[in-house]
């Protein structure tokens, strides 16, 4: 599947895309890998995501997931 958005990871292992006009932060161990259509994942910031139609979507903010470090 090839991906319509524009997406990269930076020296910090952090993954970016353009969705829509806009750049998005993705996430980091969160993100699958590799994107494959109907893959959804919440990032730390509760930004929700999924792959429909070889495009990442973002779905909205929702309560982040409580991490225990």
């Amino acid at each position: 599947m090839e991906l319509k958005n524009k997406i990269w990871m930076t020296g910090n292992l952090d993954w970016f895309a353009y969705v829509g006009e806009e750049e998005m932060y993705l996430g980091r161990r969160e993100v699958p890998s590799p994107l494959e259509e109907g893959d959804a994942w919440i990032n730390v910031l509760g930004d929700s995501f999924k792959v429909e139609d070889g495009e990442i979507k973002y779905l909205g903010r929702v309560e982040p997931p409580q991490t225990f470090w």
